[in-house]
């Protein structure tokens, strides 16, 4: 025998693949679409598909389990296809998902018999295409145009609601901080525009529920469409997707939020169900507020002190209140409190009159020197210092997420030229990633909400076994040992408990 490489051992194609599978893991999310209500939810709300053909529930749990298996595009569905085991599981479980009119429905959608477990990556391209309203008019360089969020689009939405409305029930929170933040989705797509930083893209707008951990709401644009542009919309938009129980709400955003619509529509509490919303926003840094940071007295500024594990560290940053009122702001008697809190650092090794090419502001400040300069808005009455904390929690979570949402589920990579089908697979995308969330946080428990879909790949989902049928009872058998058996067990008994109603 030809040796095939240096050491002694040989590959060879197996064709008895049957019942195997490299994804053991991800029946047990089945359990929590069942008890959670999402496939009901998707049958209710989702209205895509034709009269021919996959339904719109196969086609949307197709699409979440893409996300969860690592696919990066439309064409990796035929992974989950080629998984004889995992296409065992889904023709035996995907009944239990169906309505008895569905059920019944399946053998007169095909003219001929049923092949595929998975739909074929035309078929999920085919479907995504119908979320686009042909109608709507063509994006053009040079104008912020948002498409109207057609109803097929909608209903994808009302299924993260419902999704959402699950896990406030079950782990109810009283507040909703929600971060807006838009993230760069880089693209080649003929059709695509140029965003800010010179390249293709599209550029959603999202709304990140902290206390929850979940994606609240995204409206999904074009890459030249600015972040700040008709946020105080979005907000309001996003604050229709919080479920019952929740009765504070906070926002938390950079400087594509200084937008003066937005800051009266929380500071002066017009929001007709939360009333005033507080906030801290990072705020432009103009000439009549560079002037008032300039009047500020040297004994205003005051060293901002991180705390790391309850222990003070310094920086090298201050943080002092400026008096700044806005034209937008208004001077009567009952306008609202609005507080401006400027930070400042240090610049070292700054050669003289470099400052104007610096991607971020600075100010002169005397014999002290040269110190990068920033701002925040604020209607809330916490000490300075803790806003400005308070806001720069967001910071990181929203890279995180982006990057999660991005490259370890496949909202990185847009799978058509039409808008709208982009715009169904970044909600889909999302959809994948709330899913998991409440995997990690109601079935999964504590030690496993921080993980990244890289731990829940290795440890959960891209487990090996073999599906087997007895007694007219489907059995995966798992390799790998009885710690990832008990994992799943134990997040099978949770779900089991989730599904019979709210704790306590």
């Amino acid at each position: 025998m030809v040796a095939q490489g240096v050491l002694d051992f040989q590959y060879e194609a197996d064709s008895s693949h049957h019942g195997l599978t490299s994804l053991a893991g991800p029946p047990v999310y089945f359990d929590l679409i069942k008890a959670s209500g999402l496939g009901a939810a998707i049958r209710r709300h989702v209205r895509a598909a034709g009269s021919q053909g996959w339904l719109d529930i196969q086609m949307v749990l197709a699409a979440i389990f893409l996300n969860l298996s690592g696919g990066d595009c439309v064409e990796d569905i035929e992974r989950l296809e080629r998984d004889d085991g995992f296409g065992a599981i889904v023709r035996a479980i995907e009944k239990e998902l169906l309505s008895r009119a569905e059920r019944r429905s399946l053998k007169s959608r095909w003219r001929r018999e049923r092949e595929r477990a998975a739909p074929s990556p035309s078929a999920l391209s085919g479907w995504l295409e119908r979320f686009h309203d042909p109608a709507s008019p063509k994006a053009v360089a040079g104008t912020a145009l948002i498409p109207a969020v057609t109803e097929q689009l909608r209903g994808l939405w009302r299924v993260n609601q419902a999704l959402l409305e699950f896990m406030q029930a079950h782990q109810p929170a009283a507040t909703a901080t929600l971060d807006m933040d838009a993230t760069l989705i880089e693209t080649h797509k003929l059709e695509a525009l140029y965003c800010y930083k010179k390249f293709k893209a599209y550029q959603p707008l999202n709304c990140w529920w902290a206390e929850q951990g979940v994606m609240l709401y995204s409206e999904f644009r074009d890459g030249n469409v600015p972040a700040g542009h008709e946020q105080s919309r979005v907000l309001k938009d996003s604050l229709g997707h919080l479920p019952e129980g929740v009765k504070k709400v906070y926002l938390r955003s950079d400087t594509a939020g200084y937008q003066a619509e937005l800051l009266l529509y929380c500071g002066e509490g017009k929001d007709p169900r939360f009333g005033v919303i507080e906030f801290a926003i990072g705020a432009d840094v103009t000439e009549a507020l560079r002037a008032a940071v300039r009047a500020t007295p040297e004994s205003a500024w005051r060293p901002l002190v991180r705390l790391v594990d309850g222990k003070p560290q310094q920086t090298d940053q201050e943080w002092a209140e400026v008096v700044y009122i806005p034209n937008w702001a208004g001077h009567g008697r009952n306008r609202a409190d609005y507080r401006f809190l400027a930070i400042r650092e240090p610049l070292r090794q700054l050669a003289l009159g470099e400052e104007a090419k610096l991607p971020f502001p600075t100010q002169a400040f005397g014999q002290k020197g040269v110190y990068k300069l920033f701002a925040v808005v604020t209607n809330r009455t916490l000490p300075g210092d803790q806003v400005i904390w308070w806001l720069r929690e967001r910071c990181g979570k929203s890279e995180e997420v982006h990057s999660a949402m991005k490259s370890d589920l496949a909202g990185g990579q847009m799978p058509s030229g039409l808008f709208g089908a982009n715009a169904a697979w970044w909600a889909l995308t999302i959809l994948a990633f709330n899913l998991n969330a409440a995997m990690k946080r109601l079935a999964l428990g504590k030690d496993w909400e921080p993980k990244r879909m890289k731990a829940l790949r290795y440890h959960l989902i891209g487990l090996p076994g073999r599906v087997v049928a007895h007694a007219r009872r489907l059995i995966v058998r798992l390799g790998g040992g009885a710690e990832a058996l008990a994992t799943i067990l134990d997040a099978r008994r949770r779900i089991r408990a989730l599904a019979h109603g709210p704790a306590g």
